[in-house]
């Protein structure tokens, strides 16, 4: 119920859910593979209409698609992250390594707006900071 409610101009969560599956499905199952999985999520996309659809609806498309998605995103390699993608039958303006990029900056909007949601539903003790990423530290290939 809390997901599918509005403040404002702001989305709800369960509309960002399907919203970043449909960016998900565009670019690493319809442009990366040529298939849909999930053709409903398209009216979640930049510009559609404000929605509030039921929270387990979109998280049931979300989790498909990012299934579907897997396969392509472990088969990038360096050569493969600097190819371009093809949508409608023009390619992209940037890499597949770009895209890449533009989908995890995209969860980040996300996750940070769904975070203010759930701060104007009421919830504390919601995380501060992604955690200690003493474990995580980069490696180049």
């Amino acid at each position: 119920e809390e997901a599918q409610q509005r403040f404002g101009a702001i989305n709800c969560i369960s509309w960002m859910i399907g919203h970043l599956a449909n960016q998900e499905q565009r670019y690493w199952v319809l442009m990366g593979q040529g298939r849909l999985v999930v053709p409903e999520v398209a009216r979640f996309g930049s510009g559609q209409p404000a929605s509030a659809p039921p929270l387990d609806e979109v998280w049931a498309a979300w989790h498909t698609i990012t299934a579907a998605a897997d396969p392509y995103l472990d088969s990038l390699t360096p050569d493969l992250l600097q190819s371009t993608l093809v949508y409608e039958g023009q390619p992209m303006r940037e890499n597949a390594g770009a895209m890449l990029l533009r989908n995890i900056y995209h969860y980040w909007f996300h996750l940070g707006e769904a975070q203010a949601v759930r701060q104007q539903l009421g919830h504390t003790d919601l995380p501060q900071f992604v955690g200690s990423m003493a474990g995580a530290e980069y490696q180049p290939e």
